[in-house]
Parts: C-alpha cells; structure tokens; sequence
C-alpha cells in the first residue's frame, strides 16, 4: 500500500507541474496586472481617487510584428494630462491586406515603475481582434493615472510615461469580433468630454473667451456671433449655422470649409469628432431646457 501510496503522489505532483506550466503564462500576466510589475498597467472599471494638480505627458508608441500586414498608430503622439482624471485617447489600425486578419495587441508602460498608478478603464489589449480586407478603424483607450504616483517618492520625479503598444498576428482567429464595432457605436456626449478636455480646452472654454470663442450653447448659434470675442472676417460673414452637419464640416477642416477661417486644427479623427459634437449638443439640450 505504501508503493501504490507513494507512485499516486508522485502522479499528483507531475500533474500539478503540468497545470502550473500550461497556465504559468496567463498566471504570470495575471500577477503582472495585479502588482505592476514590468510596466503592466491595471485594468480598473473606473476612475477612483483625487485629481491632483501635478501633470504627466503620456506618449504613445506602437508597432506591428512583421507577418502582420496592418497599420497602426496613434491619433495623437503624446497627451498631458492631470494626474488622477481621466483621459479618453484613440489608435487607429488598418488592414492593408486583401483578406480578413485577426490580430492581438500587448502593451507595457514605461519607467516600469509606473505601471501600478497607470490604470485602464476600457482598452483593446488582449483580445482577439478582426479587421477586414482594407478596412480602417480607430480604437478608443480610456485611462488615468493615479494621483499616488505624484506622492510615491520611488516615483515622484516621473514627468513623462510611454505607453506601448505592439500588434501581433493572432494564432486563434477564430470568433474574434469585429474592430468595426467601435464605429458602430452611437455618439458618446460623456466620451466627447474626455476628448474636449484632451483636444480642444487648451484653447476653448465653455463660458469665456480664450484663443477661441466660448463654446456652449454652439448648436443653433450663427457662426461669428459670440458676444465679445474678435472673430475672423470670413467667419463672421460666412453665414453657417452650427448643427451637427456644419460642426462636423468644420471639425474636419476649418480652413477648407471657410476660406479664410483663422483655426488652425480640428479633429480629423471622424471618432473624436462625433463624440465632441454629441458633447456640446448636449450642452446645448441643457442650457435649453
């Protein structure tokens, strides 16, 4: 009984082994997004904590393995942001091939030491995802940094964080969703003021004048006509009406759509524009009512 006693453990043990070494990749990635460690970032369902006033620059670097035909970069290089609020950033990824490929990103913050203050609301990373034939999306990455990170003497002199991604050619694509999804979304007002705050409020306020005209209440007002504020001669008498249409025309491109205009950027990102549009429809609605 012993010898059989003996042999019985032993087989336990080798199967133990076994199930440690086929599940110690996802186990260990586990552990990384649990402490941090090696610059993983945390997966939170939302922001929680103070917002501090220290700032950090988030910069965005991605890349491709070489057997994956797709493209793919940030929208924006680099975002500077409040320590503790949230931050609604984009990627775009397009399918340069003639057939449909499905793909799967990983990603790491660097200093490494970063990565237990960085934390992600939503995110593409990890999961299976299909692009079709030419097909080109842009992919939203919501996130903050925690404010501790500002109090941690390990990390206190930490002005810059890069944020990387890399794009693999997945080996399971089977029942991957479509990245097409995230257009199909309906416009998103709470998203869009993540963006404005990102994009747009270094030179617009919503209630006074900055480098550009006040902002809410927009939809419905003729273009030029904010009390207060030196307009451009050809914007003053362009005659355009803000609604979602001419917004979206303006957003594009402001100099394209009203020669002579004086803005020098918009959005061309057609996701961060529509949800900038739907954020200030809704200021509108509310100053309506």
């Amino acid at each position: 009984m012993g010898k059989f006693a003996t042999l019985a453990a032993l087989l336990c043990a080798v199967a133990v082994m076994v199930t440690l070494v086929s599940y110690s990749v996802t186990l260990y990635r586990l552990f990384c997004q649990a402490t941090g460690s090696l610059g993983t970032t945390q997966r939170v369902a939302a922001v929680s904590g103070p917002v501090s006033d220290k700032m950090v620059t988030v910069r965005f670097l991605t890349s491709t393995e070489p057997s994956l035909p797709w493209r793919f970069v940030p929208v924006q290089d680099k975002v500077r942001v409040q320590l503790g609020k949230d931050t609604l950033v984009f990627f775009e990824a397009e399918n340069l091939s003639d057939q449909p490929i499905v793909g799967h990103a990983t990603f790491n913050v660097t200093p490494e030491k970063t990565g237990k203050y960085f934390k992600k609301i939503e995110c593409f990373c990890f999961t299976e995802e299909r692009l079709e034939p030419h097909q080109k999306v842009e992919m939203p990455v919501d996130f903050y940094v925690d404010a501790r990170m500002g109090t941690d003497r390990n990390t206190s002199d930490v002005t810059e964080i890069d944020l990387s991604y890399e794009f693999f050619r997945s080996l399971k694509p089977k029942g991957a969703p479509d990245l097409a999804r995230f257009l199909a979304e309906p416009p998103d007002p709470v998203a869009g003021a993540k963006v404005f705050a990102n994009a747009c409020a270094e030179c617009h306020t919503l209630d006074h004048s900055k480098v550009g005209p006040p902002l809410r209440g927009v939809f419905g007002r003729k273009a030029g006509t904010a009390p207060g504020y030196p307009y451009s001669v050809a914007l003053a008498h362009s005659g355009v009406t803000w609604n979602a249409e001419t917004l979206n025309k303006w957003l594009s491109g402001p100099a394209a759509y009203i020669k002579g205009a004086q803005m020098p950027m918009g959005l061309p990102d057609p996701l961060r524009r529509r949800d900038v549009i739907a954020y200030l429809k809704s200021l509108s609605q509310q100053a309506a009512r």
